[in-house]
């Protein structure tokens, strides 16, 4: 990725913080072994898993491993995206095949008052951390500069080798990187540029998908880094062993 002159526009600031998100990035996974990317701190960590061998009710990858996936449902911080879904005149029946879920389930989410419980979310392994990223960024270039047709749970063959993955996850962030430099200004203005299915891409400027596929990016490789942290701490903890 080659480096270029400082720019203060708004997709130069978009592009800076993409590549320093993945220098970054680089430089924390250096030396990712197979033991390391398949890890499971605690227990019932959701994973990469031979398919045969996968213990949710969903899982999504077109071959041999996929990551595992929990029963469809609505998080509490997506509470707020339901009910503008519903502001907007989206109907009760269209939220719920948005969402995969119920009509009931969508009008308990409506019907809610007060703050949301917090949602519980397993703990995930840097394979699985990795394996979302590169699913989630393979899609949306498929429905942003591709075809638009491609299923994007498909896109990516999942592997259990860590230096594969990060060689097919870093060699599709420079696909990313390049189709998304060669944007116009008009089409960082333009809602639905991008009509990746699974959020609210095509109802928002791209601009703003840009941002959010940013955050993705930056908070999930935060989120590998400590277990990075954690791996090598693992047996440094008093009463732990080998």
């Amino acid at each position: 990725m080659e480096t270029e002159e400082l720019r203060t526009d708004r997709l130069g600031l978009l592009l800076d913080q993409f590549d320093q998100a993945c220098e970054m990035a680089r430089v924390r996974l250096e030396g990712l072994g197979d033991e390391e990317y398949l890890w499971e701190p605690v227990a019932n960590c959701w994973s990469l898993r031979r398919r045969g061998e996968a213990t949710t009710p969903r899982t999504y990858g077109p071959g041999e491993w996929v990551l595992d996936k929990g029963a469809p449902d609505i998080p509490a911080s997506e509470y707020a995206e339901v009910a503008r879904q519903a502001a907007d005149g989206m109907s009760v029946d269209k939220i719920a095949e948005d969402w995969s879920v119920s009509v009931e389930r969508v009008r308990q989410v409506l019907a809610h008052t007060g703050t949301p419980e917090p949602d519980e979310t397993p703990v995930t392994t840097i394979a699985w951390r990795l394996g979302h990223l590169h699913s989630d960024l393979a899609g949306r270039w498929e429905w942003t500069f591709g075809e638009r047709r491609h299923e994007p749970r498909l896109l990516v063959d999942f592997t259990p080798s860590a230096a594969l993955a990060l060689e097919r996850f870093w060699a599709l962030t420079e696909r990313w990187r390049d189709s998304v430099a060669a944007v116009t200004d008009e089409q960082l203005d333009t809602v639905g540029f991008s009509q990746y299915p699974y959020g609210s891409d095509p109802d928002d400027p791209f601009i703003a998908v840009l941002a959010g596929a940013n955050l993705e990016l930056i908070h999930h490789l935060a989120e590998v880094s400590l277990l990075r942290d954690l791996w090598r701490a693992r047996y440094t903890t008093p009463g732990q062993t080998a």
